[in-house]
C-alpha cells in the first residue's frame, strides 16, 4: 500500500462524544483529527455550554442564524453534532443504540451523573463489552472530592499551579489558558489510544478514569520533584526559573526579551556576548549550580548590560552566538511570525453552508497519515438526521418520529 493509499490512523473508529466545555472536547477533537468518526451529542436548546461563551462569535457570512462563540470553535472541528435529550427514556435509548455501534464513549458528567439514565459504564458494558468508556471529571471516580464539580480555575489553585505563577511576593495567578483542561484532554487522548491498542489483544474495552486534579498535579513536572526531594515548597519565581540561571525575561533599551541559557557552555557564550567573559570563569558562576546559588548577585550584573542595546539587536546577536533567546509576542505577532506562517498553523475550515471558519492546525504531524481537516465546528444538531439514518440505519420516517418525539428543532 502506498503512502497516498494509507488511511488516517484512527479511520474506522467511531466515538460517541458526551462532553462539553474544554477537557472532553479537546480529547475528542484529537481523536477526530486523527481520523475517528466523532458524534457529538448535545442537549436541546443551548447545546455545549461554550456555544454561548461569547463574544467573540464564529462568523463566516453563512451563520447569520447562530451565535456560536469563538471558544466553541477551539475544540470541536471534524465532528458531527446531534441533538438528544438523554434525560428522556427515548433519548437515553438512542444513546444505547449508538453505543452498540461505537468503539469509544467520552463523557464529563459528574461522578454517577449518567447512572440514573442507565448510561454508566457498567450498564453500557453489558451492551458493548468492547466499549472504551472514558470519564473525565474534576477529581476522579474515588476519594472525598469525587462528587464535587471541577473547573480549570479552581483546579489550578488546588493543584498548586497558581502558587508558582506570578511575581515573587505578588498575588497568585492562573495561567492565561485553561491548561488543566487542555492537559487533561491530552492525557485522556493518550489513555484512549492505549486502551484501543490493548483491545486489539483482549477484544475487551475498559473504563478510563481521568481527573483534572490528577493531571494538574502530574503536569507540575520538575516542581513536583523540587518539593518531594527537599520538603520545601517552591515559591513563585515570576519569569525566572528555579533550577536554571539565567533563564528569564530581561529588559532591553526598548522592550523585553527572553534569554534561556540551558547549560554552562551557553552561559560562557552569553558572558562573551555581554562583554564579560570573566563571569564564565568565576567559581561562583561557571556552573549552573553556582549561578542558581548566587542568582541575587549575578542577575543584576546581567540586567545592567542587557539595558545597553535594543531588543532586536540582542535577539540577532544571541541567535548568532547560539544562545536561546526570543521575543514576547502578542497574538497578532504570533500569527505574523514567519515560522508560524511557514508551519501553516492558521487555517480555514469548510462549513456545511459553503463558508469557512478560522482554526488552528493540530500539532500532530504524521508523515504518512497526516491529520485531515474535514469540517469546521458544526452547528447545533446539524447532523442529527444524517447520523440517525447512517449509524442506526433507520428509515426517514423513523428518524422524523424520533426527532419529533423528543421535541427537537433540527
Amino acid at each position: 500500500m502506498t503512502t497516498t493509499e494509507r488511511k488516517s490512523p484512527l479511520a474506522g473508529l467511531r466515538v460517541l462524544d458526551l462532553t462539553r466545555v474544554l477537557a472532553g472536547p479537546w480529547c475528542t477533537q484529537n481523536l477526530a483529527d486523527l481520523g475517528a468518526e466523532v458524534i457529538k451529542v448535545e442537549r436541546p436548546g443551548a447545546g455545549d455550554d461554550t456555544r454561548g461563551w461569547g463574544p467573540p462569535y464564529l462568523r463566516d457570512g453563512h451563520r447569520a442564524d447562530t451565535e456560536d462563540a469563538a471558544y466553541f470553535g477551539a475544540a470541536n472541528r471534524n465532528k458531527e453534532s446531534i441533538i438528544l435529550d438523554i434525560g428522556t427514556a427515548q433519548g437515553a435509548d438512542v444513546v444505547r443504540q449508538l453505543v452498540s455501534r461505537c468503539d469509544i464513549l467520552v463523557e464529563n458528567f459528574k461522578v454517577g451523573g449518567l447512572q440514573k439514565y442507565g448510561l454508566d459504564y457498567e450498564s453500557l458494558k453489558a451492551i458493548n463489552p468492547a466499549l472504551i468508556y472514558c470519564s473525565i471529571t474534576g477529581f476522579g471516580q474515588t476519594g472525598p472530592y469525587a462528587s464535587r464539580p471541577g473547573y480549570d480555575f479552581m483546579i489550578q489553585g488546588l493543584g498548586g499551579l497558581m502558587s508558582l505563577t506570578g511575581e515573587p511576593g505578588g498575588e497568585p495567578q492562573k495561567a492565561g489558558v485553561a491548561v488543566a483542561d487542555v492537559m487533561t484532554g491530552m492525557y485522556a487522548t493518550v489513555a484512549v489510544l492505549a486502551a484501543v491498542l490493548e483491545r486489539h489483544r483482549s477484544g475487551l474495552g475498559q473504563h478510563l478514569d481521568i481527573a483534572l486534579l490528577d493531571c494538574q498535579v502530574a503536569m507540575m513536572a520538575n516542581q513536583n520533584m523540587n518539593y518531594l526531594c527537599t520538603g520545601q515548597a517552591p515559591k513563585r519565581p515570576g519569569n525566572a526559573h528555579q533550577n536554571l540561571v539565567p533563564y528569564q525575561v530581561f529588559e532591553a533599551s526598548d522592550g523585553h526579551l527572553i534569554v534561556a541559557v540551558g547549560n554552562d557552555a551557553q552561559f560562557r557564550s552569553f558572558a562573551q556576548e555581554l562583554g564579560h567573559p570573566e563571569w564564565a570563569d568565576s567559581p561562583r558562576f561557571a556552573r549552573n549550580s553556582g549561578r542558581v546559588t548566587h542568582r541575587e548577585e549575578l542577575v543584576p550584573l546581567l540586567a545592567r548590560v542587557m539595558l545597553s542595546r535594543t531588543r532586536d539587536n540582542w535577539l540577532l546577536a544571541l541567535e548568532s552566538a547560539g544562545i536561546p533567546a526570543g521575543p514576547i509576542n502578542t497574538m497578532e505577532q504570533v500569527y505574523q511570525d514567519p515560522q508560524v506562517v511557514a508551519r501553516g498553523l492558521r487555517l480555514d475550515l469548510p462549513t456545511g453552508q459553503g463558508g469557512q471558519l478560522p482554526s488552528v492546525a493540530s500539532p500532530l504531524r504524521l508523515s504518512a497519515t497526516p491529520v485531515q481537516y474535514r469540517s469546521a465546528p458544526p452547528r447545533l444538531g446539524e447532523h442529527t438526521r444524517e447520523v440517525l439514518s447512517r449509524v442506526l440505519e433507520l428509515s426517514p420516517d423513523k428518524v422524523e418520529a424520533l426527532i419529533s418525539g423528543s421535541g427537537e428543532q433540527v
